[in-house]
């Protein structure tokens, strides 16, 4: 007799249909007019400066709308010019010593933040937040008067403090005391930003790290050198990149107080495109001349970052 294993029979499901997922263009549709807006505001301006780079645009062509492209030749007489390396140079040692300033003293602050009390911590931060909310053509009026020459506050109190070469001193004629004035200025409305996002993360380090530094007798500075530096240092890369786009771009403090002097002294590369713009005339050597800054200032970016990523792969 032959035995014939029977195969299982498997039940047929029939197949259903597939069902096509309707895509909700509502949640897009809502937010189409602000891509719109961010795009025409962001891009546009950044398109169309780089296209007026690449023509030749005075105020003939700005009249009667007729400018023709000329390539690279505004960049070429741009970067042929001695007066723009000059200017460079200068905006690297201002950027320098401006995020130097910012970020010493950003730290100094935010770890006092750490340690005062809370209405104190209250009062320090509330001055912080105040000195940023404050306008930066309101704080620039208020610099100039500090420093006038005449009925200044800076020349009254060294005048009394018996600095008589200082009894009306005119520090917006000397290069030097104007760089001085500037730096103090900017670093002045930058030191708050910095010091508060910081602080902000300096609370997030757990209290544990620093107990048991303490009880090896560690001191302040190995505590800040081996706990919170190390722990915080995507946020002080970051807080340093901003920092340095801030200074970059700084225009209406230099340009309100000096307009870039006396001589070429403040002269800084938004202060000398927008020279360069306005009394030359010459709208597409401004545009060459931003458009080469924004090229610096990504270059100078990116290897930093890289530095950066190169650490923490290191680490």
């Amino acid at each position: 007799m032959t035995l014939v294993a029977e195969r299982p029979v498997r039940a047929t499901v029939p197949a259903t249909p597939k069902r096509h997922k309707r895509v909700n263009v509502l949640p897009y549709l809502l937010i189409a007019p602000t891509l719109v807006a961010t795009a025409y505001l962001l891009l546009y301006p950044l398109v169309r400066n780089v296209v007026i780079s690449l023509q030749e645009f005075g105020l003939p062509q700005l009249v009667r709308g007729d400018a023709k492209f000329v390539g690279l030749a505004n960049y070429i007489e741009v970067l042929h010019d001695p007066e723009f390396w000059a200017v460079v140079r200068r905006t690297l040692w201002f950027t320098a010593i401006n995020v130097v300033l910012i970020m010493v003293l950003s730290t100094l602050v935010a770890l006092l933040l750490v340690r005062l009390g809370k209405w104190l911590r209250l009062l320090v931060m509330g001055g912080l937040v105040l000195t940023w909310a404050t306008p930066i053509i309101a704080a620039t009026t208020v610099f100039q008067w500090l420093f006038q020459s005449r009925l200044g506050v800076v020349n009254w109190a060294l005048a009394a403090l018996g600095f008589e070469e200082y009894r009306n001193y005119t520090w917006f004629a000397d290069g030097e005391a104007t760089f001085g004035i500037l730096v103090t200025l900017i670093v002045w409305q930058s030191v708050p930003f910095a010091a508060l996002s910081l602080y902000a993360a300096m609370i997030t380090v757990p209290q544990e790290l620093y107990e048991a530094a303490r009880i090896d007798g560690a001191g302040a500075w190995r505590v800040f050198s081996t706990i919170t530096f190390p722990m915080l240092k995507a946020m002080f890369g970051l807080i340093t990149c901003l920092e340095v786009i801030w200074v970059v771009k700084a225009f209406v403090q230099i340009w309100v107080i000096s307009q870039g002097g006396p001589g070429q002294a403040t002269t800084t590369l938004p202060v000398y495109a927008f020279q360069v713009a306005q009394s030359l005339q010459r709208y597409d050597l401004g545009a060459a001349v931003s458009m080469l800054m924004v090229v610096l200032l990504v270059l100078a970016l990116l290897a930093y970052f890289r530095q950066l990523y190169r650490q923490e792969r290191e680490a």
